[in-house]
């Protein structure tokens, strides 16, 4: 049930108010002054004020001034019988709800009651929303302890706090949107909306629709307009993923979004403002991509004001076995797995593993690891036979082992013999797992098994 606080210094307007927004429900709170309405709203847990604009010692819009700066998110509806425009303007620059003039009909203010709770339940929504985006996304998110990634999350918390455009690079799969998401959740815009683009996804003419918006008709099956990234993104932070795969011409837009914070629909001749905070990413070098022509120099310098480099999961090996730990947890809660553990010779093998595609490629093998292990324990034969490390090409010493009388058919076969059984014993005895190992099927194997008699 909302409760309702209602200041009057008139009784009978209080009485009222108690009876009518009762009958509709709520829970209603009374004040007879403005420093009593305090007093309530300092020990109650209050869903909208409606108060009176002129009451002695303390005006309404004086106490419109308190809530605002106590309880921002609280909304305030205004009540006058002395209204003017001057008191109606006032009242809204300072951050009233709504303004209403007595003698009001009862249906009027129950509406605009209603639309007040409507907008402070959505502001409520999107505070756990982000809460849990904060969780998500945000530094438990982030693991690491390396110094480089020390480091970084240093200079993401510092950076968070001022506008300034931020460019991350780094390979794929390093983590480009969790470090732009954390700078988001860090900020004084972490309330607002967080829009992310990938410019390498889409044509060149779809890219500037969805950056800037086209009116209907602007191009074919424009059927309605539609507003751009950049005008979700208002008073919030945009990402912009890929952007070195822009075109020149989108380039040059981009550059005029960025310098003056204004454009225009794709079809439409209206300027837009908007106040965002960009950051953007790239897996390639963009100060190569300005030496080659393809990246416009003064894009670059406009985007590089912060630059954060993330490193790449095999120049901080130290993190790998967090990182491991990390997401065998998430995907245990997400299977409803019990709890799980890795052996140190799993532990090992993803520590010497290169991992081409970063902390992605390793997520990736941890999910699959915790999915396929037996017993809760994640051994070497969990994991994919790719990542094991590749032993140095031994020279096959055959005048020692194989004399030279030794007919050819007969030497390969005892060579195969003893590659199978070392395929066995470094697969654990898994058919499977020994003949991608020797690059042949399972059937051929289990042949070369029979011949050699090698099977159980």
């Amino acid at each position: 049930m909302d409760t309702i606080l209602v200041v009057d210094d008139e009784s009978n307007y209080l009485t009222v108010m108690e009876a009518l927004l009762g009958e509709a429900g709520y829970e209603v709170l009374t004040a007879p002054s403005a420093v009593e309405a305090l007093k309530i709203a300092g020990v109650s847990d209050l869903d909208l004020v409606l108060t009176d604009m002129k009451m002695p010692k303390m005006s309404g819009i004086e106490l419109l001034d308190e809530m605002r700066r106590l309880y921002p998110d609280l909304p305030v509806i205004i009540m006058t019988a002395y209204g003017t425009v001057e008191k109606a303007v006032t009242a809204m620059k300072k951050g009233a709800f709504d303004y209403i003039l007595k003698p009001f009909k009862n249906e009027e203010i129950l509406v605009t009651i209603a639309k007040a709770l409507e907008h402070r339940h959505l502001i409520l929504k999107n505070r756990l929303l982000n809460q849990e985006l904060d969780k998500k996304y945000g530094f438990p998110n982030i693991v690491g302890e390396s110094r480089v990634m020390q480091d970084i999350l240093a200079l993401v918390k510092r950076v968070a706090q001022s506008r300034a455009t931020v460019l991350v690079s780094g390979e794929s799969g390093t983590g480009k949107e969790l470090i732009a998401r954390a700078i988001h959740q860090c900020s004084t815009r972490a309330s607002k909306s967080f829009i992310s683009v990938n410019c390498a996804a889409l044509t060149e003419t779809l890219l500037e629709s969805e950056l800037f918006g086209h009116e209907r008709g602007a191009f074919t099956n424009a059927v309605a307009m539609r507003k751009g990234r950049f005008e979700l993104a208002d008073t919030g932070t945009l990402f912009m993923d890929e952007v070195a795969e822009m075109s020149q011409a989108l380039q040059v837009k981009l550059l005029r979004v960025l310098q003056e914070m204004e454009f225009e629909r794709v079809g439409g001749n209206r300027t837009i403002k908007v106040d965002v905070r960009v950051v953007a990413a790239s897996n390639r070098d963009l100060k190569e991509e300005v030496e080659t022509g393809r990246f416009r120099e003064d894009l670059f310098y406009r985007l590089n004001v912060v630059h954060l480099h993330l490193p790449p999961l095999r120049q901080r090996q130290e993190d790998i076995p967090m990182l491991a730990a990390h997401f065998i947890n998430k995907y245990v809660q997400e299977n409803l797995r019990g709890k799980t553990r890795i052996t140190p010779e799993a532990l090992k093998i993803l520590v010497q593993y290169a991992w081409p595609g970063n902390v992605r490629e390793l997520e990736n093998v941890m999910e699959r690891a915790v999915i396929l292990c037996s017993n809760n324990v994640i051994s070497p034969h969990d994991l994919p036979a790719e990542l094991a490390p590749t032993e140095p090409e031994a020279k096959l010493d055959i005048d020692r082992f194989i004399p030279l009388a030794t007919p050819l058919p007969e030497a390969l076969e005892a060579i195969e013999e003893q590659m199978i059984r070392r395929a066995l014993e470094k697969s654990g005895q898994i058919q499977v797992r020994a003949a991608e190992l020797l690059g042949i099927t399972k059937s051929l194997l289990q042949y070369k098994l029979k011949k050699y008699h090698l099977t159980t």
